[in-house]
């Protein structure tokens, strides 16, 4: 079934998608470095998950300002599919490739996300369409 008069909304909506994708992982950014909100997991975390939480704090905060969208988005899916595979699938002494038994959902969620925006932009809300470069 085809909605064409939803067509209109598709660069609005492209720039929703891209704000709320970058705060999302902004937030873990956010969670990992500066402890807040408290988490215990996030307690006592190893030097790779600091990184992480580095990249994930800089580059949600350029894709919600939706600067360098592209790059941003790029780097951001190589980070969660490394993430997937490091961090959920080899936990453990053997590999769990099913995200709903490793924990990897989101993981998986956000690269893809991510491979998107670094394809389709940051939409007509974005500084990169306001500096003209998208």
């Amino acid at each position: 079934m085809n909605f064409p008069y939803l067509t209109r909304f598709q660069p609005v909506l492209l720039s929703l998608f891209r704000f709320i994708t970058g705060l999302l992982l902004f937030q873990y950014g956010v969670a990992k470095l500066f402890k807040f909100p408290v988490l215990p997991y996030f307690a006592n975390i190893p030097p790779l998950i600091y990184a992480a939480g580095t990249i994930e704090l800089v580059l949600g905060a350029l894709l919600m300002l939706g600067l360098f969208t592209r790059l941003a988005a790029f780097i951001l899916a190589g980070e969660m599919a490394f993430a997937y595979f490091m961090g959920h699938m080899f936990k453990g002494e053997t590999p769990v490739f099913l995200p709903l038994l490793n924990g990897g959902t989101a993981a998986i969620l956000f690269c893809f996300a991510c491979l998107y925006l670094s394809a389709a932009g940051g939409g007509s809300v974005s500084a990169d369409a306001a500096m003209g470069k998208d």
